[in-house]
């Protein structure tokens, strides 16, 4: 029997724009800063933990669900003392904005932020759609349940959650200002795996190494090394999903061995690579 304190993750190949983990006993868990591609949704199921998204805090407990929006760096750790468990549900941001543009909850295709009122920002304390989404990842997690009807209850779940969030706020399409930061960040997407030094990205995108890190820091609640190191654990999460040997996605993702792969992965996902690539989905 798998111990409590391990995270369970389910996928399904013939679901897969969406992925869950559970955690009963997640008092020991950490999390370094980090973000996700997709559009993310959690359950606290018990106890209390402090909730970072972006650089707003949160206090939640039991009955609360947050949210995050794609590449959003945040991090959820239990108050100490604190029984913690909850769900995690990712989900891919091109299925997810298709899905409420043929529900006619938004109009376009792609995929435009979520924005909730200032009170409730990044959380949400609704019983009944506490309870729905709770019941949804046991019906994700379940053996009894078809892909297909997996599916539709996703989805008739979904569709609820975005109406109440339309009619309880305006979705912006208004665009950020511009950040001389982006290209910065941009530029530790596109090349991770290189091992350029910080002290040469400064120079190339005009800044001091003190001043980016700095910087950076505030604006992303990461340091320029950080980020990159994310989106390379980013980088093994999919390679991880689709089979590829630990030691093969640990060099490839520019990790110098396993060990190195092995901490790094644990601190942003509060759980081992091997722990990680099992899945639930096939039982």
């Amino acid at each position: 029997m798998t111990p409590s304190t391990y995270p369970l993750f389910w996928r399904d190949p013939a679901l897969p724009y969406v992925e869950l983990r559970q955690v009963l006993d997640g008092r020991k868990v950490s999390y370094a800063p980090h973000s996700h591609e997709a559009w993310s949704i959690g359950a606290i199921l018990e106890g209390e933990s402090e909730f970072l998204c972006a650089d707003r805090l949160h206090a939640v407990e039991r009955g609360t669900l947050v949210m995050m929006n794609p590449d959003v760096v945040h991090a959820c750790n239990p108050r100490q003392n604190s029984p913690w468990a909850y769900y995690m549900m990712h989900l891919d941001k091109g299925w997810l904005a298709s899905l409420l543009y043929d529900a006619g909850i938004r109009e376009h295709r792609s995929w435009i932020n979520t924005h909730l009122d200032t009170l409730t920002l990044d959380t949400l304390v609704t019983a009944d759609l506490y309870e729905s989404f709770v019941a949804v990842c046991e019906g994700l997690m379940t053996a009894d349940l078809s892909s297909s009807d997996k599916s539709q209850r996703l989805e008739r779940y979904l569709i609820r959650l975005f109406k109440h969030l339309n009619d309880s706020s305006e979705i912006t399409t208004t665009m950020l200002p511009s950040n001389n930061l982006y290209p910065v960040a941009n530029y530790l997407n596109q090349f991770c795996l290189e091992d350029t030094s910080i002290e040469f990205i400064s120079a190339e995108f005009g800044f001091s190494t003190g001043y980016l890190v700095r910087a950076f820091k505030r604006h992303f609640n990461m340091t320029p090394h950080a980020y990159r190191l994310n989106r390379r654990i980013q980088l093994g999460q999919q390679a991880l999903k689709q089979g590829q040997p630990i030691a093969d996605v640990a060099q490839t993702v520019g990790f110098s061995d396993q060990a190195h792969f092995h901490r790094i992965f644990k601190q942003r996902v509060a759980a081992t690579p091997d722990q990680y690539r099992r899945s639930m989905g096939s039982i």
